[in-house]
């Protein structure tokens, strides 16, 4: 009887390693997915939406108007300042229930549109209320 239930414990140890899930946005192509998803993530926090994304986000512009959202985009902001006839760039604007503070001259010089590590955890509590994927061909 050991023996069984040393076994059975062994094979659900060994099976809870080998389970896994993807991220929904592998590629920035697949952010469409995540506006066909759109209720998994409303009213949830912002962490569980980025969460999904694979593509490293490496601009984002924080809006306190209301409604406030943020807009992540996947290019640096030298790669967004040059004109490349063709490229396709794709946004996502992520609307939040709550006011947030996002402030340029409080972030780091030279580093005002990066996002980092350190906004996701001051801001990945804020409740998701909607979901925007923009997609723009430069002509």
């Amino acid at each position: 009887m050991k023996k069984i239930f040393k076994i059975i414990s062994l094979i659900l140890f060994l099976s809870s390693y080998s389970c896994y899930s993807q991220q929904m946005v592998m590629i920035t192509d697949d952010l469409p997915k995540l506006k066909s998803n759109e209720q998994q993530f409303l009213n949830k926090p912002l962490k569980n939406l980025i969460k999904e994304i694979k593509p490293e986000i490496k601009t984002a512009f924080g809006t306190v108007d209301t409604p406030s959202y943020f807009s992540f985009i996947f290019l640096t902001p030298a790669e967004l300042n040059k004109r490349v006839i063709g490229r396709k760039s794709i946004s996502l604007y992520v609307y939040l229930r709550e006011p947030f503070d996002w402030n340029f001259d409080k972030r780091t010089k030279g580093h005002e549109y990066e996002w980092t590590s350190a906004d996701l955890e001051k801001y990945g509590n804020l409740t998701v209320v909607r979901i925007k994927v923009i997609e723009r061909v430069e002509e």
